[in-house]
């Protein structure tokens, strides 16, 4: 049987060191609002003028807020100090668990179905006059982006495979951040 390749959707954003933590957990949180299938209750909260969907699930909002934080440490390890801006990358994957048949016994693997992948770029200003330009272009981004989720969520619905189990959380998920640079540092739940 051949293998499919699954879809990737690259989104970007521009934030600034006092929100970019705040504007990434906004872009993951709005990801998993259209992708976690488990039954939730519904949040929202507003950044930069946007309103976001939040999922009320400690695990996951836990995970998030981890990612977020290693992809700031990474972009303020890594950033030249004499440049006024840094890049990094977080990568949310989607999996559909596969009954594999092995000689002696039954095996699962995990086939990734969608695959998002956020280009974070920070922008560091240092005058008062470019707060206010990388302020509008971050809300505009965002808003951007948001857009963009919500319309390929909802449009790009083909590729979902069907809920085959009765567990919690029928799609595993990870979230790594600078897949190139850590060699793909990982948490599937």
């Amino acid at each position: 049987m051949e293998q499919r390749r699954s879809p990737e959707y690259i989104l970007e954003v521009l934030a600034d060191p006092t929100s970019v933590k705040d504007v990434v957990k906004g872009i993951l949180h709005t990801i998993f609002f259209h992708r976690y299938f488990p039954s939730i209750r519904p949040k929202s909260r507003d950044l930069l003028d946007v309103t976001l969907p939040v999922v009320d699930e400690v695990e996951l909002d836990t995970l998030i807020d981890q990612r977020a934080t290693a992809l700031i440490r990474q972009i303020d390890t890594t950033s030249n100090r004499h440049s006024n801006s840094g890049r990094g990358q977080v990568v949310v994957q989607f999996f559909e668990k596969k009954r594999r048949k092995a000689w002696f016994a039954k095996a699962e693997e995990e086939v990734c179905w969608e695959q998002w992948t956020l280009d974070v770029t920070l922008a560091t200003p240092r005058t008062e006059s470019e707060r206010a330009k990388v302020r509008v272009a971050m809300e505009s981004m965002l808003q951007r982006t948001v857009k963009k989720i919500v319309i390929t969520a909802n449009r790009d619905v083909d590729h979902i495979p069907p809920i085959t189990t009765s567990e919690t959380n029928p799609f595993p998920y990870q979230i790594i951040t600078n897949p190139r640079e850590d060699g793909w540092r990982m948490s599937i739940f």
